[in-house]
């Protein structure tokens, strides 16, 4: 099982390769559904990537039907708005659509941000 923590490790000694990284907790949280992979809070040392994490491992939650871990509601939200897409055309939609547990930490992903094909 992959868990939260050992993805943040990953995505920080390979940044280029974050999204892999991501899309790879994604996929192993949804087949296992299990809290033990968020259970462990993450050492709160990047503010944008530990409030995307957290606000990922709350929706998670939600769409399993899972409580979320205490510690993830003491994630701090983004110092400034972070639009995760990057593209300018695309900010306006993604503040439409950004899902709540990702708008409370400032951060504005399309609906389908956390969907896989």
């Amino acid at each position: 099982m992959i868990t939260l923590r050992e993805t943040k490790k990953r995505i920080t000694q390979e940044p280029k390769y974050w999204e892999i990284h991501f899309a790879n907790f994604l996929d192993d949280f949804r087949r296992h559904k299990s809290i033990r992979a968020i259970a462990e809070p993450l050492e709160l040392d990047d503010r944008k990537l530990d409030a995307l994490l957290a606000s990922t491992a709350e929706a998670l939650c939600d769409e399993a039907g899972l409580t979320p871990p205490a510690w993830l509601s003491g994630v701090p939200e983004c110092e400034q708005p972070y639009f995760v897409g990057e593209i300018e055309r695309l900010k306006a939609i993604s503040i439409v659509e950004s899902p709540v547990r990702f708008r409370i930490r400032k951060i504005f992903v399309l609906e389908n941000f956390l969907s896989r094909v």
